[in-house]
């Protein structure tokens, strides 16, 4: 009788335990956290990568908007990759000279597509090639190893009608 008295209270108590709540909204909260920061963290650097491809577009007009105003492109080459880099055709990081528009272009990315001598419609192109992203969170290439996948190279273009 004693023994069935003992088997009757340890499964009212493991029942009750069962039956208790306190705390799961807490360990439930350590299973998400990490996974909602890993969104978070994910969509900040897409973002910051579409920012950085929008900056380089956004230069690459600027340039080929300067060259449809001169009045001879291969004259005019090196003003306008300083107004892709920086926006001025001056240079930049002079005294009273805007800074580089990103720290890590350089003039050699930047390539220009003079207009074809003799063509009924002339174009001018500006393009960007061979600038690489550089994520600030997610170096996926240190985390696993691998070189080069997982950063992909941005290379606006802006082509326009020359005079």
């Amino acid at each position: 009788m004693k023994i069935m008295g003992k088997r009757v209270l340890v499964k009212s108590v493991v029942r009750r335990f069962g039956r208790r709540e306190d705390g799961t909204q807490m360990i439930e909260f350590a299973i998400v956290l990490p996974i909602l920061l890993l969104l978070f963290a994910g969509a900040t650097e897409i973002g910051r990568m579409f920012h950085t491809y929008t900056t380089l577009a956004k230069a690459t007009r600027a340039g080929a908007r300067y060259l449809t105003t001169v009045q001879s492109v291969s004259a005019s080459t090196n003003a306008a990759k300083n107004v892709v880099m920086c926006g001025s055709a001056a240079g930049c990081g002079g005294q009273d000279q805007p800074e580089l528009i990103l720290s890590d272009l350089t003039a050699d990315q930047i390539e220009i597509t003079p207009p074809v001598n003799g063509a009924a419609v002339k174009y001018v192109t500006v393009s960007i090639t061979g600038y690489t992203y550089q994520p600030l969170v997610f170096d996926l290439n240190t985390m696993t190893g691998s070189s080069g996948v997982f950063n992909p190279d941005l290379s606006p273009s802006t082509t326009m009608r020359y005079k």
